[in-house]
């Protein structure tokens, strides 16, 4: 009987299952945590924001150490969860699910996460893929999500301190990012 090399092993067992549990339970943490708030600079802002990037980490390491395939298929799996999710709190909770909620949360997270990837792929591709480049990824990931989310509910630009509560929660994000997207820069590429 032949014995089996390290990189017959590695490939017969594949962890990538691991990292889409992963980013499923953030998901669902950052849908747990969207109504409670901190106030920064006289505005409420979301404990739910400060998590956002991190899914763009996870996304993007996924990316990176597996392939764009595992990747989008753990946006998916994330997204679908996540409303599920919904659906079942307001069912658990005898409330209505609201429609605008989950498509807003829900297109905001997809796509966002889908440009994120898009952008990624073809730094990865095309660059160096410097610590800048991944910081601007980030950045653009967060304001498409930020905007989406601000289409869905327009209602809450007019009538609230909507944009000290935008900007306040692009600042704090981008502090996060700086941080995160430094890691992104230092994980090798492949298995």
């Amino acid at each position: 009987m032949a014995r089996k090399t390290k990189l017959e092993i590695e490939d017969s067992y594949n962890d990538c299952w691991i990292y889409i549990l992963l980013l499923t339970t953030l998901t669902i943490l950052l849908e747990s945590v969207k109504t409670y708030e901190f106030n920064c600079f006289g505005t409420g802002v979301s404990y739910a924001i400060l998590g956002l990037p991190f899914t763009y980490l996870i996304a993007n390491y996924i990316t990176k150490k597996y392939d764009y395939k595992k990747a989008v298929s753990a946006i998916a799996v994330s997204g679908v969860i996540a409303v599920c999710f919904m659906a079942v709190m307001a069912f658990a909770l005898g409330k209505n699910l609201i429609l605008s909620n989950v498509t807003g949360e829900f297109c905001g997270y997809v796509v966002s996460q889908f440009v994120n990837l898009t952008i990624y792929l073809f730094i990865l591709n095309n660059t160096k893929a410097s610590y800048p480049l991944i910081l601007v990824n980030y950045l653009f990931s967060i304001i498409v999500f930020c905007m989406l989310y601000t289409l869905i509910y327009l209602t809450k630009v007019v009538y609230e301190s909507y944009w000290t509560s935008y900007f306040v929660t692009l600042g704090i994000d981008a502090v996060i990012c700086i941080v995160l997207a430094f890691i992104d820069s230092k994980i090798k590429r492949g298995k």
